[in-house]
């Protein structure tokens, strides 16, 4: 009697039918993987949106506490003090300097509590940068990728005169009641991981000229810190009315690829490739 598994009338898959399935299966994967892709990449833009909605929250509801006073924004390398003052107390490197993992510099810094402590909404989702140093020590990411317009809340020694040093032709916001638009300032960003650093977002506004009737362009222009384009291309932001958006850069020399060492800044700006950069300054501060 042929053992059981050649009985007589059994049926199996030939060959051809395995192989048959196979391609089927390779040709679904190669549809439905780049669809998958997106719908996840969406999700987790709609989650950074949210976290820089929870931060504007929170700093109105810090105003609100204090006499509608936005939080401390200070440049903390270089000359400034560390404090827990700050909207945050930390500053990003590409070492193994715990402020990269420590989340009491976020908690207990000054919007901490406005977020219930929720160290979450300081990390984009999409934010996976990391060295490779860091990768070596199993670090899965860096705590924080949000930074604040230097232009919004008190800078410390760059403003004790009533303007930001780094743009004395520009308002600093101390107050809400200061922002006469609040719909067109931004408050805060997800910042590009190589730029990121201290959370003061700065970049200063050169001399503007006229290149034609109906627009404006800048001599000899530079990125200092740069915005991230995590999001297709893209980097949230919200505003000082509350709203949030993603918005989409147009100059490819914008999108730097998420990694150290890839801003590689100060990034100077060609005047027929300035829209990026244009779009930030006028949305980081009004004219004095």
């Amino acid at each position: 009697m042929p053992p059981a598994s050649c009985k007589a009338g059994t049926k199996a898959f030939t060959l051809i039918e395995l192989l048959t399935v196979t391609a089927i299966i390779a040709v679904l994967a190669a549809i439905l993987l780049p669809a998958l892709s997106k719908a996840r990449e969406r999700a987790q833009a709609v989650i950074c949106l949210n976290n820089t909605k929870q931060l504007e929250l929170a700093s109105c509801l810090y105003a609100g506490d204090s006499g509608e006073r936005l939080p401390y924004n200070l440049g903390m390398v270089g000359s400034q003090s560390r404090t827990d003052f700050n909207w945050v107390n930390n500053v990003m490197t590409w070492d193994l300097s715990s402020d990269n993992t420590n989340l009491v510099t976020l908690t207990k810094a000054s919007l901490g509590i406005f977020v219930s402590g929720n160290a979450s909404v300081f990390h984009c989702p999409s934010d996976q940068a990391l060295s490779s140093v860091q990768r070596a020590a199993g670090w899965t990411v860096r705590i924080r990728s949000y930074s604040m317009n230097a232009m919004v809340g008190n800078a410390g020694d760059f403003s004790t005169n009533g303007f930001n040093s780094n743009n004395p032709g520009y308002t600093q916001f101390f107050k809400t009641t200061q922002i006469p638009k609040p719909s067109e300032i931004f408050v805060f960003l997800d910042e590009h991981p190589d730029s990121i650093n201290d959370g003061y977002f700065l970049n200063k506004s050169p001399k503007k000229y006229s290149a034609g009737a109906n627009s404006v362009t800048y001599n000899n222009a530079q990125w200092t810190d740069l915005p991230a384009s995590y999001h297709n291309g893209a980097a949230a932001f919200s505003f000082a009315d509350g709203h949030v958006a993603l918005h989409r850069w147009v100059d490819a020399s914008t999108v730097r690829p998420a990694q150290p060492a890839a801003a590689a800044l100060p990034i100077d700006i060609n005047y027929y490739a300035d829209l990026d950069f244009d779009w930030v300054i006028q949305h980081m501060s009004i004219g004095n």
